[in-house]
């Protein structure tokens, strides 16, 4: 009975309704059919611009994703990884004590908790006792020591091994161990994100087959993904690898299936690239950059923790002990404009030894304003002037130093690779520009290693640190570090830096060690006993159907993989109310 009733009051209504248009003249129904149409319209348009808003993206499972890389894996083995194919691959298949998160913050992975003793020599590690690796063999402590050691072993050469000299490692437990270093180290933390290996795959193997073993391509771990399928060349070498999602301890990813196609060169990758073969690659050069097609890809790009330095010898050249010489060299050259020409516009120009996005610099330590080059060169110019330089009349600039006149000639010594020819040649031609009278010399990179940097033979020397996430700048410019085997190329030696090294080493305070590192990257813009350049930048092309979390601070670029369980390629729009994930 209700429900006739209310169907006999809508006809009710409706009848009622054309009834009094009926009454009324042309114009007035116009008018209301008008107004009608008006109010429905607004209606909808509200109820559209409610929905447009309300909406939100949610994450679906799902989609493979396919990236080119140029190089070929041959050590899947966190221990023994030495190319970029080896640490991409590792990224994913292992996993370790720590990751970053999605800020570049390092926050539990396989650990359950770490804890710092006070005196910040022994790290207590609690594991997780739900992980499993690939083949279901369960996580313990035993694969943790078992690890370390490896990466210890001198026979196996590993190139972590540095990282883990004079470290003890005891087991108090099936799922617990204590890491004990011989001095408090706050940036030691950033080795626990190393991968685990499952001991029982490798520790029936002896020390000298383990490089040689079939488990170096055909992997197992505990990271987000699997090994489902790999393609070999007829050779036996990996061209392509099929990974499947792995949903243990903390991974779930949303992207079902990563498959990486491997090229043997740059080019090869490119026409993969264009030919829609690949949706990402990290491998492009920045002159190659210019070629992708920015209507179909981005190109998300990071800074890394390295820095390209003119490093200046003041023992070998006594023009370079003058302070005037150092300002006026550094003055001239425009950091602009070498990144343009040398990395494509991929890079950052820097003023101090502490690579940009790391570490927040205090304004007293930061870059100066690039004016144009006819502008810089005249300001150099001038800086000489005013330090007692003079044109000779052979176009020549000398001063008068220690009873000795001495000619402003500079002999720069580098590596014969493309990005080093590239930045020394317009070096060189800015200090000519400016009348400094300027040689080249290139080295194969060992020989340069071996006769230029191990002995300090150079007068000025164009070359590249990679300072690492920590941002540990102890080694390359502590007073202890100026001879062989130390990095501090330069040999630079100052008492208050040499305090600021060790606070922003040891302290745990966060706010203290950026005091330091300010006080520090002060202290050296000031000397210049090096000529700071720029720092490179990380690109990697990815195709706009698939989201990225944001990247964080990468310090080596297979960390763009950190947070992988949080791309997608698919998604649903759903109302905050349906959204129940």
């Amino acid at each position: 009975m209700r429900l006739m009733k209310h169907t006999t009051d809508k006809h009710s209504f409706m009848t009622r309704y054309f009834a009094f248009l009926q009454r009324r003249s042309i114009g007035d129904r116009l008018i209301f059919h008008t107004a009608l149409i008006f109010l429905c319209a607004s209606l909808f348009y509200v109820v559209l611009q409610a929905n447009t808003k309300n909406l939100t993206t949610v994450p679906g499972s799902g989609g493979t994703l396919v990236e080119g890389i140029v190089g070929t894996p041959r050590f899947v083995n966190p221990v023994l990884a030495i190319t970029r194919a080896d640490h991409d691959m590792v990224a994913l298949i292992y996993s370790g004590l720590l990751k970053l998160d999605t800020d570049g913050n390092l926050v539990p992975d396989l650990a359950e908790s770490i804890t710092r003793s006070e005196d910040g020599r022994t790290y207590n590690i609690k594991i997780r006792q739900n992980v499993q690796f690939h083949d279901g063999t369960k996580l313990t402590a035993r694969d943790v020591a078992y690890t370390i050691g490896l990466i210890q072993n001198p026979d196996l050469k590993s190139p972590l091994r540095g990282n883990w000299e004079g470290v003890l490692v005891e087991e108090l437990g099936e799922y617990e161990l204590n890491i004990v270093l011989e001095e408090a180290y706050t940036p030691f933390i950033e080795n626990f994100t190393v991968g685990i290996l499952p001991r029982e795959l490798w520790d029936t193997l002896p020390t000298e087959q383990l490089p040689f073993s079939q488990n170096n391509t055909e992997p197992i771990g505990t990271g987000p993904y699997y090994v489902s399928d790999a393609l070999r060349s007829k050779s036996g070498l990996i061209n392509a690898y099929k990974l499947s999602a792995y949903n243990g301890h903390n991974s779930q990813p949303k992207i079902d299936t990563l498959v990486f196609n491997f090229y043997q060169t740059e080019e090869e990758l490119l026409e993969a690239l264009q030919n829609n073969e690949i949706a990402s690659t990290p491998s492009l050069s920045p002159a190659t950059l210019a070629e992708v097609d920015t209507t179909r890809y981005n190109i998300v790009e990071k800074p890394l923790p390295r820095t390209f330095s003119l490093f200046l010898n003041q023992n070998r050249s006594s023009a370079l002990r003058d302070n005037a010489v150092r300002e006026a060299l550094s003055t001239a050259i425009n950091r602009d404009e070498l990144i343009a020409q040398v990395l494509n516009g991929y890079g950052i120009p820097i003023m101090n030894p502490v690579p940009p996005g790391f570490v927040v610099i205090e304004p007293e330590a930061t870059q100066t304003t690039q004016s144009p080059n006819d502008a810089r060169i005249e300001q150099a110019r001038s800086i000489l002037e005013n330090g007692g330089w003079n044109v000779n009349e052979d176009g020549v600039w000398e001063k008068e130093i220690d009873e000795e006149t001495v000619p402003l000639r500079i002999t720069m010594s580098t590596a014969n690779t493309s990005l080093f020819d590239q930045t020394a040649t317009v070096i060189q031609q800015t200090w000519e520009e400016l009348g400094v009278v300027v040689s080249v010399d290139q080295y194969e990179q060992t020989d340069l290693v071996q006769a230029i940097i191990r002995p300090r033979s150079f007068e000025v020397l164009l070359f590249g640190n990679d300072i690492g996430r920590s941002v540990d700048l102890y080694p390359f410019w502590h007073s202890s570090q100026k001879d062989d085997p130390g990095l501090n190329i330069a040999q630079y030696t100052n008492i208050d830096a040499d305090v600021f090294l060790e606070t922003a080493r040891e302290t745990e305070d966060t706010a203290e060690r950026m005091a330091a590192l300010t006080s520090f990257a002060t202290l050296v813009e000031n000397e210049r006993p090096a000529i700071f350049l720029f720092t490179p930048t990380f690109s990697y092309v990815v195709d706009n159907n698939v989201a990225l979390s944001d990247l964080g601070k990468l310090s080596t670029p297979s960390e763009r993989f950190a947070n992988i369980e949080t791309w997608y390629m698919t998604a649903d729009a759903l109302w905050p109310v349906f959204n129940s994930r």
